[in-house]
């Protein structure tokens, strides 16, 4: 699975992994199940098993294809640090990174114990940017499993920002990105949440990007914050230190 992507901070999508699990309140209205149920209807091949965690080894070197740079949103329809993905299959996603050394990798995962577990036997090149999913103070831990992985880009996806988060720890953490929930049952976000957080960044140097406001219909809520769009990233791989 390799599409060209709407998500404002990527470029393209690789799903080598379909499927996941709810672990935390950020998965309650998880935009990828919903998509897994209807491309299931449609007849996709993909997801005959709709979300239960699915390997796609036909995908593995995928990218190694695409000779135009890009940056690739990893796994967008799953979590490749599940349980369920075995860690052979794990390291054989990152040797294709490490081969594909002129496309940008961004992977996110809400499974920071393992991702913390694993690192340490993974390779990480400098086109490896490592996130957490970070959507409210009950999960800060998140982060500092995050900071102690060897990854040279360390990022925090703040989505869906479901209650404010005013003392985050921005140490060896080189990007934000926060954005509302859309979707059906989408909850609200409150603007002092994001304005709080944009605060922090600034005041720790490090890159905010507003992804959006959200809610039932996200295209009538934009994603200008104060007058203005946000779109920082960090700054290249080879400016980046630990």
């Amino acid at each position: 699975m390799a599409t060209i992507s709407s998500i404002e901070w990527t470029e393209s999508t690789w799903n080598p992994v379909t499927g996941c699990t709810k672990i935390s309140e950020g998965c309650r209205n998880c935009y990828a199940a919903r998509m897994a149920k209807r491309l299931h209807a449609m007849g996709n091949p993909r997801y005959t098993n709709e979300f239960n965690v699915t390997l796609h080894h036909d995908l593995i070197d995928l990218p190694l294809t695409w000779k135009t740079p890009r940056r690739i949103f990893v796994n967008s329809m799953s979590d490749l640090f599940h349980k369920d993905v075995p860690f052979d299959f794990v390291k054989a996603i990152f040797q294709t990174m490490e081969k594909a050394k002129w496309h940008t990798f961004q992977i996110l995962t809400k499974r920071s114990d393992r991702l913390l577990e694993l690192s340490q036997d993974l390779p990480w090149p400098s086109n490896v940017w490592q996130g957490v999913s970070v959507e409210d103070s009950r999960v800060l831990h998140r982060i500092d499993d995050l900071r102690q992985v060897p990854a040279k880009v360390r990022f925090l996806s703040v989505e869906p920002l479901i209650g404010p988060i005013d003392h985050m720890n921005l140490h060896s953490i080189h990007w934000v990105i926060v954005g509302g929930e859309s979707g059906p049952g989408a909850r609200p976000m409150a603007p002092e949440w994001v304005q709080s957080i944009r605060d922090q960044c600034i005041n720790n140097g490090v890159a905010f990007f507003f992804k959006q406001w959200g809610g039932v219909q996200k295209h009538r809520t934009g994603r200008e914050l104060n007058g203005r769009t946000w779109d920082e990233y960090p700054i290249t791989n080879e400016e980046v230190g630990v």
